[in-house]
């Protein structure tokens, strides 16, 4: 019974980033496929996936397609409930599908002003008040998570699919070395310093792109050890 994930370009693509979590953080057996978003093949690549077009997307191991990655995350849930995909607790459990809606349908400015890459960190970048303000609102609806976590670093306590979701959030507010609380800051370390995310990341810097699509404004430091 092994999903195939449909991903892009793994250091820019943050929804790849999501679904590719959704399965590896929760044991779920899947094989990778990797779709040409930078080679210009991506239209080709996904011509048997129709009628999805976006990455990532799933065929189940009985040859259905799943695109969008809310989709992908509620029908794993379902498929596999003894994996914990959704917090245990009934009220963690509605908050996290809020947060994960939210991501979904929200922070324009800050998704589209702060691309995700995970190449460096640029250093003299300059957050806008726009995105100051999708700022703000992620770290409300952390603190509001936080409130039902038990025991564990994660947003609900335990590792969830709304960690998934926020997981390319805290590598735009490491990437772009974006101002948050003590308390953001060190969710976000917890999320980019996981095995996973790591894992992710490093497999991600094998490919090099010249030119880099995402240049730094000025400086670029090190991404975080």
């Amino acid at each position: 019974m092994t999903y195939e994930l449909f991903i892009g370009d793994r250091t820019f693509s943050s929804w790849s980033l999501r679904g590719w979590l959704m399965l590896h953080k929760f044991d779920l057996p899947y094989r990778e496929t990797m779709i040409g978003l930078y080679s210009g093949t991506m239209a080709q690549d996904m011509a048997t996936l129709a009628p999805a077009r976006l990455v990532p997307a799933l065929r189940t191991p009985e040859g259905d397609v799943i695109g969008e990655s809310l989709a992908m995350a509620e029908t794993l849930a379902e498929r596999h409930p003894d994996a914990g995909l959704w917090p245990a607790d009934p009220t963690a459990r509605m908050r996290a599908r809020w947060l994960c809606a939210e991501m979904v349908a929200g922070f324009g400015a800050l998704r589209g002003g702060c691309p995700m890459q995970l190449a460096h960190v640029d250093a003299d970048f300059v957050a806008s008040e726009e995105i100051k303000s999708d700022l703000a609102r992620v770290e409300t609806l952390w603190a509001f998570a936080r409130e039902k976590a038990t025991d564990g670093p994660w947003l609900f306590g335990a590792y969830s699919l709304a960690d998934a979701f926020y997981a390319p959030v805290c590598a735009r507010i490491t990437g772009y070395a974006l101002p948050v609380s003590e308390a953001a800051q060190t969710y976000c370390n917890t999320a980019i310093s996981d095995p996973a995310f790591q894992q992710w990341r490093a497999e991600g810097l094998k490919t090099t792109y010249d030119p880099f699509p995402y240049a730094p404004v000025g400086r670029a430091e090190a991404w975080p050890a």
